[in-house]
């Protein structure tokens, strides 16, 4: 069993997430508030990645972050290195990957909270942000704590993006599954086993430890009875 590439992700997936909570927040409130015409352009692009192959996406983010974009040559100029085949760049893709999975459950969640509430919290005199944080934010909790729960075990089994953005650096890029992928192409299957075995343990944990603090799972779009 690989416990550096077990290691390498489950710190993918907690940067991932931590760094999802702070973008989807806005961009999930943003959903659930909008008069905007952008929003029929914004949704449908935020959730591209639940339907786009993740080769596909892993490409197209190693062609933006590559040295022969203006972007990747811009970054690499301003950092003095490259993003792709580092664990910044696989952590960029990784947050674009699961990005759907932690916005849609925070926009159901904001969308959800009684509009009277918001409305009584203006008259009182608070502001956009007092709002958010002291109506919005705690009657969303179960909401947040999903996308964020999610996230994470989806950030936890990549596989596609991860080879084409990061590719297979022991302690660096290399994670549990492309582990479990070069445990099976070597007809180790033990080896493989062993890390399969741990992903599911851990994976079982977190959706345990998610039903038990949510008093159920929260699905993106559920409601509880």
């Amino acid at each position: 069993m690989d416990l550096e590439a077990l290691r390498v992700s489950l710190l993918l997936a907690a940067a991932t997430s931590a760094c999802l909570l702070i973008i989807g927040l806005p961009i999930g409130y943003w959903l659930a508030f909008t008069r905007s015409r952008m929003r029929a352009i914004v949704e449908p692009v935020v959730a591209l990645p639940l339907v786009l192959p993740p080769t596909v996406l892993g490409f197209c983010v190693l062609l933006a972050l590559g040295p022969r974009s203006p972007l990747g040559r811009a970054i690499e100029q301003a950092t003095g290195q490259a993003l792709v085949f580092t664990f910044e760049g696989l952590l960029v893709a990784s947050i674009l990957y699961s990005l759907p999975f932690a916005v849609q459950p925070f926009a159901t969640a904001f969308a959800g909270v009684d509009m009277r509430l918001r409305e009584a919290a203006f008259c009182l005199g608070a502001s956009s942000l007092g709002t958010f944080f002291r109506v919005i934010l705690p009657l969303s909790r179960r909401g947040v704590l999903a996308g964020v729960i999610l996230s994470f075990a989806h950030t936890l089994g990549e596989f596609g993006v991860v080879l084409m953005v990061g590719g297979n650096i022991p302690g660096v890029t290399r994670t549990a599954s492309i582990a479990i992928y070069d445990s099976v192409q070597a007809l180790d299957y033990a080896a493989a086993f062993r890390t399969s075995a741990v992903l599911v343990g851990v994976s079982l944990v977190i959706l345990a430890a998610t039903s038990h603090l949510l008093g159920g799972l929260v699905l993106p779009g559920a409601r509880r009875r």
